[in-house]
């Protein structure tokens, strides 16, 4: 079987538990998408997810189980029961088993925890096949929405690497999953980013691309183990965001996005480049909002 194939079978049983995650599921049904013999499924979903369908299914549910009861009210008998668990013991048990504590205990606190955040697979591969910095590039370039914001005071809890200076750089020196953690902050007044330091937020051996999420300047909530905080202050970003895409065509639309930083001059609109007020962003690449990126701007006094 040819790789891509595999990958795209993948891929479609990942969007069918996406899409039933609050349903029963079976691996029948996961094999009827994919196009392939329950064992065969199953097989290739651990080859390339690194899990079994049974395990990705649990930990996704867990997950938004978590999620639920840190945003709203809810009985944690009612979110068992949503997210398909026989009793609130089993919920319990496995609860506490993937994050350290139990339902009760984490509503009470809500401390940052490791959530799961699956990746697509036709993204990932897409993603360390094209590099990058080497992403497609059409001779032809959509339009590109630009607006200047205001960042308040805050604070960046952020997870360093060792010399990443992107994406794929980061994933492999400190894995993929920083995100699930970053998600599960609930005092973030943003979310989560990817984002290129500037010189003076750089520790000696670390990174210049990191991955984290603003909180408020007062925040006084934990810092999950291995993570940092620091200051960020009031500063001006200049936000670029493309149109929307289909998904699988999120390399181009980094690439066509980049294309135009690159060229732009923003003192036509009276600002200059800050690179050292704040790090450069940007977002999850979203096929519907289109890639999003913003970089520091101070504005000319005339």
């Amino acid at each position: 079987m040819e790789r891509w194939e595999k990958i795209n079978a993948v891929q479609h049983m990942q969007d069918y538990i996406e899409e039933h995650v609050e349903d029963f599921i079976s691996l029948r049904m996961l094999a009827d998408v994919a196009n392939y013999s329950p064992w065969y499924s199953a097989r290739i979903f651990k080859e390339l997810t690194g899990k079994t369908p049974f395990e990705y299914i649990r930990d996704l549910r867990l997950s938004k189980a978590a999620l639920k009861l840190r945003d709203t009210d809810s009985k944690i008998v009612d979110v068992a029961f949503d997210f398909v668990f026989d009793s609130h013991e089993g919920f319990t048990r496995a609860f506490s088993k993937k994050f350290g504590m139990t339902p009760k205990d984490y509503c009470k606190r809500t401390p940052p925890i490791q959530l799961f955040m699956p990746t697509r697979i036709r993204d990932y591969y897409l993603t360390f096949e094209k590099g990058d910095n080497n992403m497609a590039k059409n001779e032809k370039t959509n339009t590109v929405f630009v607006q200047v914001i205001e960042r308040p005071a805050r604070k960046l809890i952020l997870k360093r690497g060792i010399k990443a200076t992107e994406y794929s750089e980061y994933c492999e020196e400190v894995g993929c999953d920083i995100w699930g953690i970053l998600v599960s902050i609930k005092e973030a007044i943003y979310e989560p980013m990817g984002l290129w330091l500037p010189d003076n937020m750089i520790k000696p051996g670390t990174s210049k691309y990191v991955q984290g999420v603003e909180v408020p300047v007062n925040y006084e909530g934990d810092v999950p183990d291995g993570f940092d905080i620091i200051d960020l202050p009031p500063c001006k970003m200049m936000v670029f965001q493309g149109q929307p895409y289909d998904e699988e065509n999120f390399g181009d639309a980094i690439g066509e996005l980049w294309e135009v930083m690159k060229d732009y001059n923003p003192e036509i609109y009276g600002f200059r480049w800050a690179d050292e007020d704040a790090p450069r962003f940007q977002l999850e690449p979203i096929g519907y909002r289109g890639y999003i990126e913003a970089r520091p701007v101070r504005q000319i006094n005339n």
